[in-house]
Order: structure tokens, then sequence, then C-alpha cells
């Protein structure tokens, strides 16, 4: 039961920080039990790091969905247009993985 800073989003997302204190438990200097306790929470406003990747990847699906729609106006980039879906395809998979990690940290009892 070693006490640590906790450190937390808006969204939810929390990370642990610094050792601050030894419970009773230890008795050897600078090791922990391996039980974590919250010293303190330090509150940060803004998005989480994964909220922030959330946000960057969905601007640019976004961005590709519009430049496919250009380029069927246009014609003749079929291949480009194919590129493109198997790249949205792709971050699509990378943006579910981020939010499962979110999800599961929020999850998670401190």
């Amino acid at each position: 039961m070693c006490y640590f800073e906790q450190t937390r989003w808006n969204c939810g997302y929390w990370k642990w920080g610094n050792f601050r204190q030894q419970c009773n438990k230890e008795y050897r200097t600078g090791e922990t039990c391996g039980l974590k306790l919250v010293y303190s929470t330090n509150y940060q406003q803004g998005n989480c790091k994964l909220c922030d990747q959330i946000q960057k990847k969905c601007r640019r699906i976004t961005k590709m969905q519009t430049d496919i729609a250009r380029w069927q106006q246009e014609g003749n980039r079929t291949a480009t247009i194919e590129k493109t879906e198997r790249d949205i395809h792709d971050i699509t998979a990378q943006v579910n993985e981020i939010m499962a990690q979110h999800n599961e940290r929020q999850m998670k009892v401190t």
C-alpha cells in the first residue's frame, strides 16, 4: 500500500505519477510493496494523449473522405480511390484500438 501521485484528465483517463510515500508493510528503503494507493490527484485540463491521437486520426479520415468524393466527381482516379479507402479502413481500425485502450483505462478503478 505505497502511495503515488495520479494524473486525471477531463475525459476520465488517468495515469500513475511519482512515488510519494512508503507504507508500513515495506521496510526496505526505495522499495514498494506493489499495491498502489493514491496520494494526491492532479487534474489536467484538456485532452489526454489518446484523445489527441483519436482526434488527429478522425480529422485525417474526414480529409480522405472529402478527397474521395472530389476524385469520384473528377473521374479517372480509381486506383487512388481504392488505396485511400484501404487507408481509411486501416486508420479506422487504429482509432477503434485506441478507443478500446482509452475505455479500458477509464473503467479501471483507482
